[in-house]
């Protein structure tokens, strides 16, 4: 920044970068003369070099957002000059649209509480304001007023989740509940072969089946959905230890008013703001939410592999839309490559979920010191949830088609339709019918009409698959 600016020189890594000297707590760093940021940001560049990425760009314009409310409450407060609240304000819209975000290169693997990150936004609208504003502005004493990174990077990272939590992956869920609903009014009344331990049991249509799934999203949405209050509640006014050393008692409150205005959401300080600083609780069951979502859809996206296989040696339930050549060496190979990667998605958000646990007991006396990695997990699941959920509607659910003949072949050999003449002829008489038509590979009905002293007109009423779908006791009892 050009207030704290004392001189330039050269530094030499693969290309001869031109520096400026910059100065902070500690002493002289030299930083490149293009950067928006300062010496604390520079330091953390220098110190961090653990996984080449920096926060998620939904992360930083949450925290751009924070400062902006920040710095029109404590305009409101009187305890910042109002051209500096302008001048900050403006400076934050700009990152807000989503400029200057390759001025934020601190690693998300830093210190825990993510003061690299608080100090580079800082700096950043530090330097903004003042070039617009021609007169210094601090990134400390005028950006940061009444905050700490303790506080504001717990509620950066609930802001962000909550944010992509309504703009990204409710609506992917909501799509994907729309799929199978219109699929179920297309294909919903055929039967089919239901299983059970992967082995042929009573029919089922195609409607119970996708209503299973439909279920499973729709209930996990509704449970993602409840993590809102938690996730709108924000650790902002507790400063450094949850006491709010140096902030003004309005100050939050006021910020959250800001906020709320800006985004749409309904935010509001946290009820204890301990509790805000010190845990990750709510980012812990956010997690376990978002888990549960990838279990759903790793589910569907397995039993879509199971009906589409084949389509001669497996089940050929289904053909789903052919995307691409499945195979470098065999001709005309077509693999299920959509529920394939929606499978691996859901795979990474378990781990992840396992990792965000973990990160949730380094809640260490008055602060929780795994920060970003909470932040830069929550955001990654979401994305990946939202993204697989969009793939499986559009490339998989909607375009599948049904194999009529194939399905109703099998159905019609399938033994286990005798299970419906249990109340008439009992379990074992129609154990013995269902092993002689499986061993002699005939239709049960045929084998019924022997076996038994029914006539066919009776055993296809009762063993038709339509009746047999429906949730009733058989009218007929043994005599």
């Amino acid at each position: 920044m050009s207030s704290h600016t004392t001189s330039s020189s050269k530094t030499t890594n693969q290309h001869e970068t031109a520096t400026r000297i910059e100065r902070d707590s500690l002493g002289e760093v030299a930083v490149p003369v293009s950067a928006l940021y300062g010496a604390q940001t520079q330091r953390a560049v220098d110190n961090f070099h653990i996984s080449g990425r920096g926060m998620p760009p939904l992360f930083i314009e949450a925290l751009a957002l924070i400062k902006q409310a920040a710095a029109r409450a404590n305009q409101d407060l009187e305890l910042l000059n109002p051209k500096v609240a302008e001048a900050i304000s403006q400076a934050a819209d700009k990152i807000i649209a989503g400029e200057h975000h390759d001025q934020f290169p601190v690693d998300v693997y830093q210190t825990g509480s993510g003061t690299s990150s608080n100090m580079n936004m800082n700096e950043v609208l530090a330097h903004l304001a003042t070039e617009a504003l021609g007169e210094a502005v601090h990134p400390n004493d005028d950006i940061n007023l009444g905050q700490s990174s303790n506080d504001i990077i717990p509620s950066a990272l609930h802001l962000s989740v909550a944010l992509q939590l309504d703009r990204q992956l409710l609506p992917a869920l909501k799509m994907l509940e729309k799929a199978l609903a219109d699929k179920t009014a297309e294909v919903g009344q055929i039967a089919k072969t239901g299983r059970t331990h992967l082995m042929d049991a009573m029919p089922v249509t195609f409607a119970q089946e996708l209503g299973g799934w439909q279920a499973q999203i729709s209930s996990a949405r509704e449970r993602l959905q409840q993590d809102r209050e938690e996730l709108h509640a924000l650790a902002l006014g507790g400063t450094a230890v949850g006491t709010g050393i140096n902030a003004h008692p309005d100050h939050a409150a006021k910020t959250c008013r800001y906020l709320s205005e800006a985004t749409g959401l309904t935010l509001k300080p946290a009820d204890n703001r301990f509790m805000a600083l010190s845990s990750q609780d709510p980012a812990v069951s956010h997690a376990s939410s978002l888990k549960r979502l990838a279990v759903a859809l790793m589910k569907i996206a397995n039993d879509l592999r199971w009906m589409n296989s084949g389509p001669l040696a497996g089940l050929g339930e289904i053909a789903l839309p052919a995307l691409q050549p499945g195979s470098s060496i065999m001709p005309g190979k077509v693999n299920p490559v959509i529920p394939e990667a929606v499978t691996m998605a859901a795979a990474q958000v378990m781990g992840l979920e396992q990792a965000i646990t973990v990160a949730g007991q380094a809640g260490n006396f008055q602060l929780n010191v795994m920060l970003p990695l909470v932040g830069d997990n929550l955001l990654h699941m979401q994305s990946l949830m939202a993204h697989a959920a969009e793939h499986l509607a559009e490339k998989a659910i909607a375009g599948f088609e049904v194999r009529e003949d194939v399905i109703q072949h099998a159905l019609g050999r399938n033994p286990i339709l005798v299970t419906a003449l249990n109340p008439i002829i009992g379990y074992q008489k129609a154990a013995e019918i269902a092993k002689k038509a499986y061993a002699e590979n005939r239709p049960i009905i045929e084998m019924a009409e022997a076996m038994t002293d029914m006539d066919r007109a009776t055993l296809e009423r009762l063993l038709d698959p339509a009746h047999l779908v429906q949730h009733r006791i058989s009218p007929m009892s043994r005599g």
